[in-house]
């Protein structure tokens, strides 16, 4: 039932600019994350004392987490730039919702129309039957 819809070329390049902010944004993450495991090694010693290269380190590290803190922020904002398109551009959903409920209400106004029908013939049956009852009546 899903069936490839053609989109014009705003939205295909929005939808590239999309998945091009999601590998990025994942490939950040993944890169600041492997350079903090890599800091976190002790490593022999160097020209750099133990104390300076440690907070050197630490910095980085601050760095890279911020660094991952924004790549995921940016993929939140994805999340809604992209629930945003949805909403904005799914016009055959749309369509269908209200094709559907348009569909729903028809069956229940014909639904009320027969029963109205059916409660005006047994009035019309009761009006009858009392009006014959009155004129036949001697108490007129």
């Amino acid at each position: 039932m899903t069936t490839q819809r053609v989109l014009p070329q705003s939205k295909e390049t929005l939808l590239q600019n999309y998945n091009k902010r999601l590998k990025d944004d994942i490939r950040s993450i993944m890169d600041n994350f492997t350079e903090i495991i890599k800091t976190a090694k002790i490593e022999d010693e160097t020209q750099v004392s133990r104390a300076t290269q440690a907070e050197q380190d630490h910095y980085e590290m601050h760095v890279r987490a911020a660094n991952i803190v924004r790549a995921g922020e940016s993929l939140m904002k994805l999340v809604s730039d992209l629930k945003q398109f949805l909403i904005l551009n799914d016009f055959p959903s749309v369509n269908d919702a209200i094709s559907l409920q348009n569909q729903q209400l028809r069956s229940l106004q014909e639904e009320c129309d027969k029963k109205l029908m059916s409660l005006r013939d047994e009035i019309a049956v009761d009006l009858y039957e009392l009006e014959e009852e009155y004129y036949s009546s001697r108490y007129k």
